[in-house]
Formats: structure tokens, sequence, C-alpha cells
């Protein structure tokens, strides 16, 4: 191991190397490494056409994280698991500056493991009948992952990222391996032989099996760290040997060490939640507000949801499912815990540009295993946010729009989540763009109507496949601030898309159906939504 600066870091990465970046949104990324390699690339126009890989999305949606690569001739290649933080990515697929690929989150973190044993890939069936599936021959929404013409142009040309394969007569999507020239990886601190430990990070990301995979493919494994030790006191926090690290990088600059993007330090998230004398800690946010507009009625339905299925392991996504949890525990109702698919169990997930993190959690993972634990049937509720919904039940959260103007925001974890948990819900309001409402008598009143549907025709991306996830036995449910819609199938066997709650002072032909721009069906025994959702003040089960 040899400790050197950013800027000679910097210098070590070759032009056409595969990088791949550890993080996960503000949380764990190598800030100082990647901003001296952006520095060099626009002094000397060295490195040029890197392939960046990189699981979780990492970044401000401005300048920082993967950000850092988003210059035209230095990645001409993105293999991203969320892109939304990463607004220069984005802006660089939309040109055409690049080919640019979106794969499940779970894939691409487990790809590393597999590349590390020397495997030939993963054979998944995550991303199955979404716009990851390849076979496009067969149906437009299939896209093989990739985000625009170039990547579209690459994979049929023979540089594709999945495969459609038979096996034992059962459909799989395969993901080939590749070599890793370079991870970046960050960690704490490192002891002279490059251990690294991670005791003031808030969780362990993949750190071990991408630092692994570029060791075992030959390439470099670069560390920023926090400090230099002489030796690590504890030995359960190292959780990177030093035989698997070449280079070290000491930061400098603080704020490019924060624990999040939004947070220097939060002891929190690494502090068990439960005191030495077995109390438990201390609530690790204040309540949220219970003002009762649109989005505070669709999270008080969720809480029905945790209520009514008293499910054991939940996942939240980010946004408007993160205050469920609080939520929750507001309303009296407990005996499940939180999961976040970066490696915290328990505790209360954070959100912004913390969100991976959790506070005060009983255990922490690494994001590989985690999403064995996922993708094995783990959770047993997964709760995630609705931007654009269809007829058939297909939900869209990866891209919006088209040409320049478009919108990309990946998938993450999305894929992985949705097609393995027990029982899914969506949450969201079922306009947008002013959309406002009101509580009278524990009624519901519409003051004004959101200028944008989300129940369209055909959703833009398919990153949800409504009737081949409910074809499989799994309850799909999505929740908006006046109606309950679920899958259900219909006298042919068809899963429909099924208005099956309304809220009270509401028409659900006028005030619901009116506004779905797709056939939605109304089911026979259609009852109103819970009354105690749209009383003042707190909500109490």
């Amino acid at each position: 191991m040899q400790v050197v600066s950013a800027q000679q870091a910097a210098a070590l990465v070759q032009s056409g190397w595969t990088v791949a970046s550890a993080g996960f949104v503000g949380a764990g990324h190598a800030e100082t490494v990647t901003e001296a390699l952006e520095r060099r690339f626009l002094q000397s126009g060295l490195p040029r056409d890197l392939t960046l890989v990189y699981s979780a999305g990492q970044g401000d949606r401005g300048a920082r994280g993967v950000n850092h690569f988003g210059n035209a001739g230095m990645t001409t290649r993105i293999v991203g698991g969320h892109w939304r933080s990463a607004t220069r990515l984005a802006a660089l697929a939309l040109a055409g500056e690049c080919e640019a690929f979106n794969l499940p989150q779970g894939v691409i973190t487990h790809l590393y493991r597999a590349i590390a044993g020397g495997k030939p890939g993963v054979i998944s069936k995550i991303g199955l009948h979404t716009f990851v599936d390849p076979r496009s021959a067969q149906d437009a929404r299939y896209h093989g992952g990739a985000l625009n013409a170039r990547a579209s142009e690459a994979a049929a040309a023979g540089r594709a990222w999945v495969d459609a394969i038979a096996l034992r007569g059962e459909e799989y999507l395969f993901y080939p391996s590749f070599p890793i020239h370079c991870a970046l990886i960050r960690c704490t601190s490192a002891d002279p032989r490059g251990n690294l430990s991670t005791h003031r990070e808030a969780f362990h990301h993949e750190l071990l099996a991408i630092a692994q995979a570029a060791h075992n493919s030959g390439g470099i494994v670069i560390a920023q760290v926090e400090s230099l030790v002489e030796r690590h006191d504890n030995l359960q926090a190292i959780h990177v040997p030093g035989i698997l690290v070449d280079y070290v990088v000491v930061s400098e600059d603080p704020a490019h060490h924060q624990m999040t993007f939004a947070e220097t330090f939060n002891p929190a998230y690494v502090t068990s939640w439960r005191g030495a004398d077995g109390s438990a800690a201390p609530a690790a946010a204040e309540a949220p507000a219970t003002v009762l507009d649109a989005r505070t009625i669709v999270q008080r339905r969720a809480v029905l949801e945790l209520a009514e299925r008293r499910p054991r392991v939940v996942n939240l996504g980010v946004g408007m499912p993160a205050a469920v949890g609080m939520l929750a525990e507001q309303a009296g109702v407990a005996g499940f815990t939180l999961t976040v698919e970066a490696g915290p169990i328990g505790g209360t997930p954070a959100d912004g540009l913390s969100f991976g993190a959790s506070a005060y959690p009983e255990a922490v993972v690494d994001q590989p295993a985690q999403f064995d634990f996922y993708e094995g049937g783990g959770i047993d509720l997964a709760i995630l946010g609705l931007a654009e919904l269809d007829g058939d039940g297909n939900v869209n959260v990866s891209r919006f729009g088209s040409g320049e103007q478009a919108l990309i925001a990946g998938v993450g974890g999305f894929i992985n989540i949705t097609q393995s948990a027990r029982a899914v819900v969506f949450m969201g309001t079922l306009t947008a763009g002013g959309l406002e409402v009101a509580v009278e008598d524990g009624a519901l009143r519409i003051v004004r109507e959101g200028r944008i549907r989300k129940i369209v025709p055909a959703v833009s991306h398919l990153s949800f496949n409504g009737p081949y996830v409910a074809g499989n036995g799994v309850p799909v449910r999505y929740l908006t601030e006046r109606a309950v819609f679920e899958m259900r199938a219909d006298e042919r066997g068809t899963q429909r898309l099924t208005l099956v709650e309304i809220a009270p002072g509401l028409d659900p032909r006028r005030d619901v159906l009116a506004l779905c721009d797709a056939e939605v069906a109304l089911a026979p025994d259609l009852r109103l939504m819970d009354a105690r959702l749209f009383q003042p003040g707190p909500l109490s089960l």
C-alpha cells in the first residue's frame, strides 16, 4: 500500500479504463479523488474514454459524486443503477455523448462479487419484463437497459450488458462479468498495511466486493480515508483488508469527506438502537407535522397498510414513503423492522442527501448481502413512490419525456425490490402540479386540481410490470389522496388496475375515473377510505 496525494491518484487512471465507484447518494463516495480526476481531465484532456460503473446513485444533483465524470470525452460509457442524483451524467446521455445503460442496483452490486469470484456473470429473474429485458424484437418497451440511441447501437453491435436466456425451461436474464481496472472506494482510516476501517461511515456499501473485483481483475484499488492510524483498535471495524488496497489518499478537505452530502457527521448513524443499559435510543427526528394536505393523507393511508398487513420486514422508498415509518410510530403501529437497501436494518431511515443511512439501526450488513436477502423474498412489504401509472398497473420511475429535455432518474433498487417483495404498495397523488385539497367534516374536497395526470395511456418507461408481478401472486396496491387502486383479475383472468376505495365526499367517476387517461376497472365492492385518515390531529390506531 502506498499513500499518495489526490493528484497522484488521479494520474494513475488511464484512458479507456473501466472505473467502478462506491457510494450511496451522499455517503461513502471518494469525493477528494473524483474531484482531482475531473480537474486533471479539464487541465490535460486525460484520462479519456472511461467506462464508469456504479450501483447506487452518487451525487447531489449538482457537481459532486459521479457528476465529476460528466464531461464529454472523459466518459464514453456509463452503467449506473440510479441516475437522478447524477444530473451531469444524465446530460451526457441525453446529448448522445456516451453509451448510457441503467441496470438494477442489486444486479450491479452482485456483479462485483461475480467478478471477484471469477464467475461468468449474474443469472437472475430481476429485470424480466421491464425496460432492462433485452427482447426488443418482441416488445418495444424492452430496451436491455439502454437509455439512449448510442447504448442501443452498442448492444446491437455485441456490446450488450444483459442477455435473455432460458435455463431448465424458465426465463432468466444474464448479466455478464467484465474486468474492472480501477476501484474508487472510501473508508474512515487506514493502517500502515492498508487495512481500512469504516467506523465513521454510515454503512459498508459494497466495499469488499468492489475491491476484490478490481484486485482479481488485475486492476488497482484507490481508497480515500479520513486519517492514517498506527493500528485499528476495533478489528470488527475493518471491512477491506490491506491485501486488496494499492493506494490510499488522505482527504485534506473535510468537505470532501462528509458522512453524507447533507451532514458532516451524524453519530446516530453509527450508534446502536439501544444503549448499554438496554434503554431505547432517542428519537431520530421529530414526528412529522399533521397538516392534512394531499401528501400526508397518502402517507396516512400507507400507515394503514402497515397496521392491516402486519409485516415483519419493510422497505420504504425515498421521498414520500420515507416519512411513513415515523407516522406509523406516532400512530402506535409497531412490530415491523425498516430496512434500507444500502445495508442498515432497523432504526429510522434518513431521506434526501442522507438517504441510505438509518438513525440508530439494529444492525448493518453490506449492500450485496442486503440484496441477497431482498431478492430471496425477505421483504414482507415494500412501500415505494409512484411517478407514472397506466391502466395495466405498470409504473414508471426511471425515465420521463423525450429528447434532450427528458429526465433520467434510473431505477436504483426499485426493480430488485418490487420483483421480490411479498407485497408491493405504491404511493403518490392522483394528479400533480398545483393540486390542493381540503378536509372538511371528515370528507375530502378538491380545492384545485393538479395540471398533470398520473394515470396515463401507457407508461413511457417500463420500470414495473404490473400484470407480470401480480400474475405471480403478489398483492399490488396503489395509494393516492382520494382513491386506492389494486391489481385484480377480471372475469377472463386478466390482471387489471381496479379502483377499490374512494375518499368520503368524492364521486368515483367524476373525481377519479374522469382524471384517468386510461381505462380503469371499478370494483363492484367499492368502499370508502378509512374515515380516520380525514380527521384532524395525529392519526391514532
